[in-house]
């Protein structure tokens, strides 16, 4: 029976029981980092962490209780916490509606996931975060900044994170906070935006990993990252040796 804690660095991956979530814990866990997953389908954030090798707490990190597990899991595992990475996510409805008629309890509903809960967790996790001079990843999206049609409810969602991502990083100097916008990506809420669709040219969430992994090698200044601008400077350097 393990009598130590693990000194390896520790994250949370929201969101990990598929898409960039999954990929990105699986990366974190293959570099060596103790990962906590979570998701609300128990049987799918299961099988991914186990593929991976992460710890897994199943629920829905919009419940208060199980944003406590999160860190309860971490205090358990290791003691320390080094990355929060809020990729847990809600579309809206599907088809996605204009805003004259956009369902106001969705939006709400919308809100609560992209915007509430993911602050609520770093609420949590920032006495941590501080000692370790960690940091938060908070996924965005090109709808925070670009006018798409029928995109409002989620684009507005994000806009709300990127600003409170960006009073975060001014007002907690001792931690990074990243707000990545990871482009668009073969995934299964990509497709209920557009469905009936074939999405099958958008790329693999896997393919962003790298620019992930880069920015937290590197660790720049906090603020709002393209991971398609990570990607094209790691070809760039490379090119050039």
């Amino acid at each position: 029976m393990q009598t130590t804690k693990s000194t390896a660095p520790t994250a949370i991956v929201t969101g990990g029981s598929r898409g960039l979530g999954r990929a990105v814990a699986a990366a974190l866990a293959a570099e060596g980092w103790e990962v906590v997953v979570d998701g609300r389908d128990a049987a799918a954030v299961v099988a991914a962490g186990t593929a991976a090798g992460a710890w897994t707490v199943p629920g829905d990190v919009g419940d208060p209780a199980h944003r406590a597990a999160l860190l309860e899991a971490v205090e358990c595992r290791t003691g320390r916490l080094d990355l929060v990475v809020n990729n847990a996510s809600t579309l809206g409805p599907s088809p996605l509606p204009v805003l004259a008629g956009y369902p106001l309890d969705e939006l709400r509903d919308v809100l609560e996931t992209n915007v509430v809960a993911p602050l609520g967790l770093v609420q949590l996790a920032l006495p941590l975060l501080r000692r370790s001079a960690g940091a938060v990843l908070n996924v965005t999206s090109d709808a925070a900044v670009e006018p798409y049609r029928g995109w409002g409810g989620y684009g507005t969602s994000k806009a709300a994170l990127d600003q409170w991502s960006n009073v975060l990083a001014a007002e907690e100097p001792a931690v990074r906070v990243w707000w990545v916008d990871p482009g668009d990506m073969r995934t299964r809420m990509h497709q209920e935006a557009f469905p009936g669709e074939d999405i099958g040219d958008r790329p693999e969430p896997e393919t962003v990993v790298p620019a992930i992994l880069r920015l937290l090698a590197e660790r720049p200044p906090s603020g709002r990252v393209r991971a398609a601008d990570l990607l094209a400077a790691a070809v760039g350097s490379g090119a050039g040796r």
